[in-house]
């Protein structure tokens, strides 16, 4: 018994021994790892650096309002002198006052292009008659069916007030013939009147020009 007591000692320490030499092995491993890093280091951080080229395709790629957003983050221009709150006010007000003269111009001539459209050529939409304040249209005849009433188609051509394209519209109005003197196709010319039934409120004044 004492013998295997002494062997089993003995084998203790030498377990001992072992792992009191693997303890010291491995600070000794990891230090060389740490020497070994800072090699291994450039080439780690030079693979991010590789897909620069790809970059470019993503930029070229981009909308040129993104591409102007982007050159003017980059630029790098001259920054204005500082103004102060004086000087920031008499430039906005400068700036409305210019403006305001713009604006100014710009309503004298759609107002002259108005004006110059309604008293130039084609047939306005409303004349005023000779005698009194009554209207005096010309509109083509559409139908001659009825008793003393004609049916009259009146086309009107007039600028767009702000776009100046000419819009043209047609409306019929109902016009009281004593003699049944026009025909369908006729232009006639026609003038206000009193009410002279549910629908009529014109009268014919003469045939300008016959259907052919």
């Amino acid at each position: 018994m004492p013998r295997q007591s002494s062997e089993s000692s003995a084998m203790t320490d030498a377990e001992n021994t072992e792992n009191e030499e693997t303890i010291e092995e491995a600070p000794a491993v990891e230090a060389e790892a740490a020497a070994e890093a800072p090699e291994e280091t450039p080439a780690a951080e030079a693979a991010p650096a590789a897909p620069a080229g790809d970059d470019a395709e993503p930029e070229a790629a981009l909308d040129p309002k993104d591409r102007r957003k982007r050159a003017r983050s980059l630029s790098k221009g001259a920054a204005r002198p500082q103004r102060s709150v004086e000087e920031r006010t008499a430039e906005r007000l400068e700036r409305r006052r210019k403006k305001a003269v713009e604006r100014r111009k710009w309503r004298v001539k759609s107002r002259e292009r108005r004006r110059a459209a309604s008293s130039g050529e084609g047939t306005p939409p409303a004349e005023k008659a000779t005698t009194g304040s009554q209207r005096v249209l010309r509109g083509v005849v559409v139908s001659d069916k009825a008793d003393k009433t004609i049916t009259v188609r009146i086309d009107t051509a007039r600028p767009h007030r702000t776009y100046g394209k000419i819009v043209r519209s047609s409306s019929t109005l109902h016009a009281h013939d004593e003699s049944n003197d026009a025909n369908a196709g006729d232009t006639v010319s026609v003038v206000e009147s009193r009410p002279l039934s549910r629908t009529k409120r014109w009268r014919l004044v003469e045939v300008v020009e016959r259907a052919r």
